[in-house]
């Protein structure tokens, strides 16, 4: 049997030694980071004594602050924060903290609920009552760092100080450097079908700690048999724990075929969508064909199934293009005759952004203009803000057109005048005066090489 190391108090006293465990409460914060410098320093590290940390009022204080803050609609039991609160947080918080200790919590069932998607078809969210969503919160503030810790690279998705902008650059990055060769993978509804038994044999790996297996196996087994529920407040965690070592193998081939500076592939992976990049040069051909092969051997080790439809093979020299976190990819020809990556939206984004507002717009024929103005900006700046990392100038462009005659429109029609006022109203006075979004810039870091041609 394999040896225990000690708890985590154990391994934060201040002399180390087994009997003597600090006296003073440890901040949740500093916690965290002296357990993510304990499993960074020591990767075969199984670490115990974490339930005790998850129970604490501190961890669940803080748990549910980040509930809050991301807000969501009620579970099933049908109890809104404004509830929580009237009834009193402290209260609720001791009551939940007392069902840990006691080891008497148990999750509710989570509510389905379904969500349009492009295409027709529906994503369907889990939404955890909030009891559980601060249970689940807690949990990952604790076991959050032990798994960032041994995380690669090339994964982005729901990790802290990552972000989709971070992993559309990277992709970038591997374009402007000359791989050209793609497999962009499509995972057939990943967060549906992780398999359990799998998922916990993984988080085993690093931890030692019953009760918190137990917790893991109720928050699982209260979605169902198989899967991790999307809604879910750990749920991000626990999907890329799953697919960690599919990263490994990612890494360790790059890794392998580098020189120096130089790397012969790159792979980007955020939640369920994977998208690996290879060198365009013929004697690289083997590497392409050796990642597919692997990738396969590893998502069927997890029974992980690819959506042969939308899984495609890319090449970027042959003029072809593929879509990632809602932007095109392709390779163009500068004027110097430069190769470089050329970013933009994807059709369907602006589509969609374009049917939401149109909705809006004719909802709203009635209501003061301030009104559809008020509801609108919010969706331009967080729609704008998302794009203008690509090359999105033109696609802005129409955007801002279009908005501009559409409020246009409703002006005129409520001075029941023809046309779109371009001489009665001026642009100055549509977007300083009543306050309309026009803040269409783009704000991508400038590239600092192209590959040859």
């Amino acid at each position: 049997m394999e040896p225990r190391g000690p708890a985590v108090h154990d391994f934060f006293a201040n002399r180390g030694g087994r009997g003597e465990m600090i006296k003073t409460p440890i901040g949740l914060q500093d916690l965290r980071g002296r357990i993510y410098a304990k499993a960074k320093a020591e990767p075969s590290w199984r670490f115990w004594g974490l339930y005790v940390h998850v129970c604490k009022m501190e961890t669940l204080q803080a748990a549910y602050k980040l509930a809050k803050e991301n807000n969501g609609a009620p579970g099933v039991d049908g109890v809104t924060f404004e509830s929580v609160e009237s009834a009193g947080r402290a209260e609720f918080l001791e009551q939940l903290r007392e069902e840990l200790v006691s080891g008497t919590y148990l999750p509710q069932r989570v509510r389905r609920v379904g969500v349009p998607k492009t295409g027709g078809s529906l994503r369907m969210l889990s939404i955890p009552t909030i009891r559980d969503r601060v249970v689940q919160g807690a949990l990952k503030l604790i076991l959050e760092p032990i798994f960032e810790a041994d995380f690669q690279p090339g994964s982005f998705g729901y990790r802290p100080k990552k972000s989709a902008h971070d992993a559309v650059l990277r992709v970038r990055q591997g374009i402007l450097h000359g791989k050209t060769r793609v497999i962009d993978l499509d995972l057939r509804s990943y967060f549906d079908n992780v398999r359990h038994h799998l998922l916990l044999e993984k988080i085993a790996v690093r931890v030692d700690d019953d009760a918190i297996m137990g917790l893991l196996k109720k928050i699982l087994k209260s979605s169902g048999s198989r899967g991790v529920p999307q809604g879910g407040v750990i749920s991000p965690l626990l999907s890329n724990i799953y697919l960690n070592e599919v990263d490994r193998m990612l890494q360790r081939a790059q890794e392998v075929t580098s020189y120096g500076e130089w790397t012969a592939m790159e792979y980007v992976r955020f939640a369920d969508d994977v998208v690996v990049l290879v060198d365009w040069h013929p004697r690289q051909m083997w590497l392409f064909d050796a990642v597919q092969k692997r990738l396969r051997e590893e998502l069927d080790k997890l029974q992980v199934e690819l959506n042969e439809e939308k899984s495609r093979i890319v090449d970027l020299a042959r003029g072809e293009c593929f879509g990632f976190l809602g932007f095109d990819f392709r390779r163009v020809r500068t004027p110097k005759g430069r190769w470089m990556p050329l970013v933009m939206p994807q059709l369907k984004k602006r589509t969609e952004l374009l049917r939401k507002l149109k909705g809006i717009f004719n909802r709203s024929r009635s209501q003061p203009l301030r009104g559809v103005i008020e509801q609108i900006n919010p969706i331009l700046r967080g729609w704008v803000n998302y794009f203008a990392i690509g090359n999105s100038s033109r696609c802005f462009s129409f955007v801002h057109l279009w908005v501009e005659k559409k409020i246009r429109r409703l002006l005129a029609k409520a001075r029941q005048r023809q046309g779109f006022g371009w001489k009665k109203w001026s642009s100055r006075w549509l977007y300083e005066r009543l306050g309309l979004f026009d803040e269409y810039k783009v704000r991508w870091r400038p590239a600092t090489k192209a590959s040859p041609a």
